[in-house]
């Protein structure tokens, strides 16, 4: 096989100038150099259901692949490399990460597959990923193969503000889901990771469609504002409480705010008139966290409530379920809710099976969407967080 550094060189080189398109056709032309008649980039769309080629000049023609039930599919979901054979040839299917967050998939056609294709093509795949990401802002190539149907305005303006869907640290995972994936509105959440600190937040705008997006947004970017200028907790509720108020007096935003110390344990949080997060421990619902301790994002300083912080302590392991109403919400054509009890046996029974995070809520909610008939009548949105400090376990287990 050539020199794997020599190919990672000369695909970042030809980066450089690089379209979003031109990222498939750069790889078919190296695949031989990877000892392969053809590799092809598979990017998950936005409802996670199916795995789309990349398509540009030169990139070898593929029919989408759905990712329950294929084994592609299941390199994707469970982020491991697995072969399939036929009598015209071989395939590896190789997950394509930018860091932990799940993008798709590579396809290797060979000949015959080898150690060196196992070990060199999921290095391959990382540098794909990366270039796949760093182009995307270029052009429209990659966001439009993630589409299988238009995007509403309202859902168009909080994509392009949310950050990853997932981050796994050596301390932290978190992952979040976000429904419906094309016309949400007033759901969204953000997170950073800055030193031991990590801050998270989910909010939950009332109204639908684009007012309620514009709302979401202005909360999204005030949280960040107030968090990047080195405000409390307290003060950054007061700080996106007092935005929402001046520029939108008649709405309101629901809301969490937690700050959660990777090296201790120590969680700190503020409940604005939002569903209480769900707090798990070995596998089981150990409690639900005190609800609310403040008024909605809007109306704390109209009615001269000070937002209240509240304090828990973790335990290695531990998992905290953040959620929209519309995730209990959801409710079939008998008006029978999902609720918090088939949330929580969800849940543990994902535990259980030892899912992943992203895979959990990958899971959870096409569960919500399916339990509604595909007919969401709220956005539904979930952040799970998981704390496994490195220094009790050794090695983070995801």
């Amino acid at each position: 096989m050539a020199d794997l550094l020599r190919l990672l060189s000369r695909l970042l080189t030809a980066s450089h100038h690089a379209r979003p398109e031109d990222v498939a056709a750069a790889i078919t032309r190296f695949a031989p150099l990877v000892n392969a008649r053809e590799v092809v980039v598979y990017l998950v769309d936005y409802d996670q259901r199916q795995l789309r080629p990349l398509p540009g000049p030169e990139a070898p023609a593929r029919a989408p692949i759905a990712v329950d039930g294929t084994l592609p599919g299941r390199a994707f979901a469970l982020t491991e490399i697995y072969e399939t054979r036929d009598e015209h040839a071989h395939r590896l299917w190789v997950p394509l990460l930018n860091g932990t967050e799940r993008l798709g998939v590579l396809e290797a056609v060979t000949d015959a597959i080898s150690d060196q294709h196992r070990h060199d093509l999921p290095l391959v795949a990382s540098l794909l990923a990366e270039l796949v990401m760093t182009r995307r802002a270029y052009g429209d190539a990659v966001e439009l193969t993630r589409r299988r149907q238009p995007m509403q305005l309202a859902a168009e303006v909080l994509w392009n503000l949310l950050p990853p869907l997932t981050f796994i640290g050596c301390d932290i995972a978190v992952s979040a889901v976000l429904e419906p994936c094309y016309d949400v509105g007033g759901d969204a959440f953000d997170y950073a990771v800055n030193g031991d600190i990590l801050r998270l937040a989910i909010f939950d705008a009332a109204g639908h469609g684009l007012d309620a997006s514009t709302i979401t947004s202005l909360a999204i970017n005030a949280y960040r504002n107030a968090r990047r200028g080195g405000l409390d907790l307290a003060e950054i509720y007061n700080s996106v409480d007092g935005w929402i108020a001046r520029k939108h007096p008649h709405a309101f935003v629901t809301a969490v705010l937690c700050e959660l110390n990777a090296a201790t344990g120590a969680l700190r949080r503020i409940s604005a008139g939002h569903p209480a997060e769900l707090l798990l421990r070995d596998g089981k619902l150990v409690t639900e966290f005190v609800a609310p301790t403040a008024l909605p994002l809007g109306l704390g300083r109209r009615f001269g409530r000070s937002p209240t912080v509240t304090e828990e302590t973790l335990q290695p392991g531990d998992r905290i379920l953040l959620y929209t109403d519309g995730v209990i919400e959801a409710r079939t054509l008998d008006n029978e809710f999902f609720g918090t009890a088939r949330l929580v046996e969800f849940i543990t029974r994902a535990l259980a099976d030892q899912l992943s995070a992203p895979e959990t809520m990958r899971r959870l909610v096409h569960a919500i969407l399916d339990y509604q008939d595909g007919q969401l009548q709220d956005d539904a949105s979930a952040v799970l967080v998981e704390w496994q400090p490195t220094a009790t376990s050794g090695s983070p287990p995801y």
